[in-house]
């Protein structure tokens, strides 16, 4: 089975998926005082979301920089959320590649072990975490690349959906750059 990859300007709360990405923090608040994608996804999932949440919390303590975790999605037509804290921009130098990448594959990791066939992810950390779009876009599209071919190559699976929600015409403008640059167009297949 191919995996189809789509780029898409739009709300990713809006999303027709099985599992949609959530950017938290470390406690997995639901935004706080920062009103970002995590605080719009939890109020647009109710408070099925913040229950599970907590409950995660009181279990593990929350989701460190880099994992992920998952929990309904509640209201939202998807029926998976999942949770993952990506790294804040401190110019390069600690990890933040690294850690963003695994943001991305502990998701699809989660999502296969829950039979998640389609998968939306927004840009993560790169809203009030400060993550540079022109940096993050690579990281995130080659590390779902390399996802892909993984599983392709070991005859394990991968979602056969995966789409990135990007909200700004900016962020949106950077992705399609960055995927013709790996040699892909806007919707395509990942062999």
């Amino acid at each position: 089975m191919q995996t189809r990859l789509e780029l898409i300007l739009g709300d990713i709360t809006k999303a027709e998926v099985d599992g949609i990405v959530n950017p938290t923090d470390l406690i997995l608040s639901g935004g706080g005082s920062l009103a970002g994608l995590d605080k719009q996804i939890h109020n647009a999932g109710g408070k099925e979301v913040d229950l599970a949440c907590e409950e995660i919390v009181e279990l593990q303590g929350g989701c460190q920089t880099g994992e992920a975790v998952i929990t309904t999605a509640g209201n939202l037509s998807a029926k998976y959320i999942i949770h993952t804290v990506g790294p804040i921009w401190i110019g390069g130098e600690i990890r933040e590649p690294e850690l963003l990448a695994s943001c991305y594959r502990e998701c699809l990791r989660l999502a296969v072990e829950h039979g998640i066939e389609s998968i939306a992810f927004p840009a993560i950390s790169t809203g009030n975490y400060g993550y540079p779009i022109e940096k993050a876009a690579p990281v995130a599209l080659t590390t779902v690349k390399e996802f892909v071919e993984h599983a392709r190559h070991s005859e394990s699976k991968a979602p056969g959906l995966i789409q990135f929600f990007l909200f700004e015409k900016e962020t949106y403008t950077c992705y399609v750059k960055v995927l013709s640059d790996l040699g892909f167009r806007l919707s395509c297949f990942l062999e």
